[in-house]
């Protein structure tokens, strides 16, 4: 693995897997020989011992069930999950009603490869009806292929190559946009690639600037406007933790991107659904020309989506000027399960339940965080939360390396002994699910208090 990935995930642990791996479980009480077996034979055969870098996390934990708001381990231990498989499990795991529909669906089609499904075309309504964007709809099967069909619909309606997004978003592996995600403080300000084999002319059309700067965006598309095909940014900036847009941000990069006839994409690939039906484009009143959306819209089945302006949308019809195609695109499945999430979101009790909860933890550790005497700040939205060992302004990554990485993964270890799962990686969020109740609020919140109160 890239030592720049090692130092961004692991803070700048420059120990293998293995060795970093026997430091952690013996120093601590969570020893999982199981799991550990299980690592050892997943090394012989899959890279790494794992399908995706940022898989690769300390301790590492075999979990072998999955159940509403909870995970359970080989060694038979139960945690509250706010991993949530990175945010698609927006229900809970194995929910009940979407795992019936799918199963009935599959029971009368699986997968044809030509034409459209009643199923396909009710969904793409559904969404229609939802996402202030779509007027169109596509299917496809991860947020990856979402962001690169996107920008290449981009490019095709202005004849444009250059693209621009934010450093700390992150819109998937392809090399258009795999740069200035995680970046150390040297690296800000120049190009951050996160994967060798990308190619250099991706590399040199991507512009990256902070986000919530407006004036730095006013400034390079005054030189540069006329070769800027689309702005490309996640409009609540997750992968980061959780950033949110300063007021006006959003509203002033769709004047812009209108005046120098720039697409502008909004990524909602984890806030599609997650904070509300019609993303979050609809909360801060933003129509952008295409969005992306993935990971909460079908409850953990694969499926993603790109909706835009029906004129760029076309371009992609068969025998259109882009070419788009899948053999799993709108699978069956993935269907399904996205419709039964969309009519479990439409009850009236959903989202407040949702961000009930997310309330209830952020002041539970603001409150935690002030009696301790700590230096932190609670920040989310919504169904996210996370505690950043660092005091407050938040307004872009820039700010973000003020974070306590050290003590950020030693608190999530402990938390994690306690029987909550908080991913152990620098930075990133954590999230609630209908699954969750106020009891399992309480029970982190108790892990937390007994955690930050330590001297």
């Amino acid at each position: 693995m890239p030592s720049r990935w090692l130092s961004a995930t692991f803070i700048h642990c420059h120990m293998s897997k293995k060795c970093c791996y026997h430091n952690i479980v013996n120093k601590r009480r969570l020893y999982m020989p199981s799991s550990h077996r299980l690592l050892e034979q997943a090394q012989q055969i899959l890279p790494g011992g794992v399908s995706g870098a940022i898989r690769a996390v300390e301790p590492t934990i075999a979990f072998t069930r999955a159940q509403g708001a909870y995970l359970f381990d080989v060694e038979g231990r139960r945690y509250i999950d706010y991993l949530g498989g990175f945010g698609p499990i927006l229900l809970g795991h194995c929910h009940p009603e979407v795992n019936q529909r799918v199963m009935e669906t599959m029971a009368r089609i699986d997968l044809i490869g030509v034409g459209a499904s009643e199923q396909e075309i009710a969904l793409a309504e559904k969404l229609g009806q939802h996402i202030p964007s779509a007027e169109k709809v596509v299917f496809c099967n991860s947020g990856s292929e979402a962001t690169f069909l996107a920008l290449r619909l981009a490019r095709a309606a202005t004849g444009r190559q250059k693209i621009l997004k934010f450093q700390g978003c992150y819109h998937g592996w392809h090399d258009a946009v795999l740069m200035n995600v995680i970046s150390e403080a040297e690296k800000l300000g120049q190009k951050d690639p996160l994967s060798a084999g990308m190619l250099p002319q991706a590399i040199d059309d991507t512009l990256v600037l902070p986000f919530n700067d407006l004036a730095s965006v006013a400034e390079v598309l005054r030189d540069q406007g006329q070769q800027i095909a689309a702005i490309i940014l996640e409009p609540l900036p997750h992968n980061m933790g959780c950033v949110l847009p300063a007021e006006g941000f959003l509203q002033g990069l769709r004047q812009l991107t209108l005046r120098y006839g720039i697409v502008l994409i909004f990524d909602e690939i984890i806030t599609g659904f997650r904070h509300g039906l019609g993303g979050y484009q609809r909360i801060a009143g933003v129509v952008p020309d295409l969005t992306t959306m993935s990971k909460a819209i079908a409850n953990g089945y694969p499926l993603a989506v790109v909706a835009g302006r029906a004129d760029i949308m076309d371009q992609c019809q068969p025998g259109g000027d882009v070419y788009f195609a899948g053999t799993f695109n709108a699978h069956a499945a993935g269907v399904a399960a996205a419709l039964t999430t969309i009519e479990i979101l439409e009850r009236p009790e959903s989202y407040p339940h949702l961000f009930r909860l997310g309330e209830r933890m952020r002041r539970g550790l603001e409150q935690i965080v002030r009696q301790a005497g700590i230096e932190a700040t609670v920040v989310g939205y919504g169904s996210v939360y996370l505690l950043y060992f660092l005091r407050p302004p938040i307004r872009s990554y820039h700010d973000l390396l003020r974070n306590d990485g050290a003590r950020f993964l030693s608190y999530r270890r402990q938390l994690i002994e306690q029987g909550s799962y908080e991913l152990p990686v620098n930075l990133k969020r954590s999230y609630i699910s209908l699954a969750h109740t106020n009891a399992d609020v309480d029970q982190t919140l108790e892990s937390a208090h007994r955690i930050l109160h330590r001297r």
